[in-house]
């Protein structure tokens, strides 16, 4: 199984200030979401992935967001497993500081 790319919350901040356009999927739950999404990520909850894989582009690559990690690290495994490019925020939610909306 091939290593799935990671990216930090920090990494992340600084690509969106410096305007960077970046493909966000967010996996968590509604009441999750509720309390808080990085402004411009999509709204995929993990459990809806496999039917909305119409969404993913295989020439784009794909940053998945959940609570902790953890959720979204499966679905970077799947999704890569599908041919997919995806890239991980590790820590998720918890550790952003950035705005969210």
């Amino acid at each position: 199984m091939e290593e799935i790319k990671i990216i930090t919350p920090e990494e992340l901040q600084e690509k969106l200030e410096q305007g960077e356009k970046l493909e966000l999927v967010d996996v968590r739950e509604d009441e999750e979401v509720a309390q808080g999404i990085i402004p411009g990520a999509k709204h995929i909850r993990m459990m809806e992935i496999p039917e909305n894989l119409e969404y993913f582009d295989k020439d784009k690559e794909y940053i998945f967001i959940c609570r902790s990690s953890a959720r979204s690290g499966n679905v970077c495994h799947y999704l890569q497993d599908q041919g997919y490019k995806v890239r991980n925020m590790i820590g998720g939610m918890l550790k952003w500081t950035g705005e969210t909306k």
